[in-house]
Formats: C-alpha cells, sequence, structure tokens
C-alpha cells in the first residue's frame, strides 16, 4: 500500500527531523509531506534541506499561517494526486507518537478510515490537566449526541484515510478547522457509509515549543455540530442524498481483540 504522512508545521524546527527519523523507523515505507505555514523559524526550510536528502520527504509551502484544516485539505488533494493508497493525518509535536503508526497501517487495509481514538481500552491522555480532560470529554460526547457520530474519539487527529474516501467527500466544502476539523471530517464519512474502525493510542502533550490549542477553536467545533444539527452547514444533506456505500461500519480494536 503506498501511504503518505501529511504533517502539517509551523515552527517545528525544533522538532522536525528527529519526528521524520522516528516515522521511518516504525514505517521505512511511507512518503511523507511537510506543509509549512511559512514558518518565520525557518521550519520549511529545514524541510526542504531533509527533502534533498530522502526522497521520501516531500515539502508543500504556503503563504502564511493559513489553518490546520486547509493544510490537510491541501495534503489530501496531493496525496489524491499522487496516487496514494492512503493518506495519514499527524502532528509535527510528538503528541502523535509514531510507534503506533504499524497498528494503523495493519488496519487501513480493511478499513476506510482508521482513527487513533483516546477513549477506547488502552487510550489514554496521561498528562492533561482536569480542564483539558472535561473540554475535550465533553466535547466528544456533545458532538456524538448532536450528530450521531459512532466513534468515541471523533476530535482526534491522528488519522489515516483510503484514498477513495478522500476523493468522495467533496474536500472544496469543508468549512471548518481544528476540532471541527476533524468532527467535520468523521461525520462526512459516516454519512457516506464507510467503514470506520478506532486503534487505540497514548496522547501525549508536545515535547517542545507551546500548544495551538485556543478558545476560539472549541467555540468552533461547538458552533459547527450546532448548526450542523440544525441543517446549517455544508455537512447537512440528508443521508439518502449522501451514502454511496451500506451503512457504516465502525469497530474498536482494542488489546483484549476487536469490540
Amino acid at each position: 500500500m503506498k501511504t503518505l504522512i501529511i504533517i502539517p508545521t509551523y515552527n517545528e524546527y525544533d522538532n522536525l527531523r528527529s519526528l521524520l527519523d522516528s516515522i521511518f523507523s516504525y514505517a521505512p515505507k511511507t512518503d511523507i509531506l511537510v506543509v509549512d505555514d511559512n514558518s518565520p523559524d525557518g521550519t520549511g526550510k529545514l524541510a526542504d534541506e531533509i527533502s534533498k536528502e530522502d526522497p521520501r520527504v516531500h515539502v508543500l509551502h504556503r503563504a502564511g499561517k493559513l489553518g490546520l484544516g486547509t493544510a490537510y485539505i491541501a495534503g489530501f488533494k496531493y496525496a489524491i494526486e499522487h496516487e496514494y493508497d492512503a493518506a495519514f493525518e499527524m502532528d509535527a509535536d510528538f503528541s502523535h507518537d509514531p510507534k503506533y503508526l504499524p497498528n494503523f497501517l495493519r488496519e487501513i487495509k480493511d478499513a476506510d478510515l482508521v482513527i487513533g481514538s483516546r477513549y477506547i481500552p488502552g487510550g489514554d491522555t496521561p498528562n492533561w490537566s482536569f480542564v483539558r480532560r472535561m473540554i475535550s470529554g465533553c466535547g466528544n460526547i456533545f458532538a456524538r449526541f448532536m450528530l450521531g457520530i459512532p466513534v468515541k474519539d471523533c476530535t482526534a487527529g491522528y488519522r489515516c484515510y483510503r484514498r477513495r474516501v478522500l476523493e468522495t467527500i467533496d474536500l472544496d466544502t469543508v468549512e471548518s478547522q481544528g476540532y471541527a476539523f476533524q468532527i467535520e471530517l468523521a461525520y462526512r464519512v459516516m454519512k457516506h457509509g464507510f467503514k470506520i474502525v478506532e486503534t487505540p493510542i497514548v496522547f501525549m502533550d508536545r515535547r517542545v515549543g507551546k500548544s495551538k490549542m485556543s478558545k476560539k477553536i472549541v467555540f468552533e467545533a461547538f458552533t459547527w455540530v450546532t448548526r450542523t444539527r440544525l441543517g446549517k452547514s455544508n455537512s447537512s444533506a440528508p443521508r439518502n442524498q449522501l451514502a454511496t456505500a451500506p451503512g457504516t461500519q465502525t469497530k474498536e480494536i482494542t488489546s483484549a481483540g476487536t469490540k
């Protein structure tokens, strides 16, 4: 399977080289696309240097800080154009541990979307504050209740999509960023009846630099879910207009087997 890991970057100079080395230690046959938003710390230049050293590394430069969602959309379109079989979302800050990549690669062979889940057995967020746990946990419960998404961790950003999913879910009409972006894509995948699998991950806070989480990101997720529930977003078309496959299938992968 030809796979691409999409890594959006903004001021990730101190993380980038060690992250790519770690990725290739677990998934040596994958390619990487660094989508850099004109990082003032030189991340984009470093990515170019690494790309010259290693043909598995590709770089997409953007004019400025345009947002996480649009970075992934650009990466997905790159994956489609270059005929990759599957494309990953992955953070640049080591919060998404590369050691889980073999699990994703195994599960994506029989699934359409694999989500690295913090909220199934084996998943965890060990160094989060109580407030952050509450925000994330309540946000997931709210999204699942309002939209009927059969996924325990619909805000997770460590994911792998089959190309056929990306070709189907109409990337040009995706509206959101941040947490809402992850919810919106999970919702679109569900509405099209694709098979979703969750695999456990332990999510750690970034090793170097400052978190990009903000109240704006949380508020956007809340308002997008509410608007979608009321039929006021691009993702709110009736199920019978969107579905292209049988009913959505989900399962959880745990240390004890399939759930």
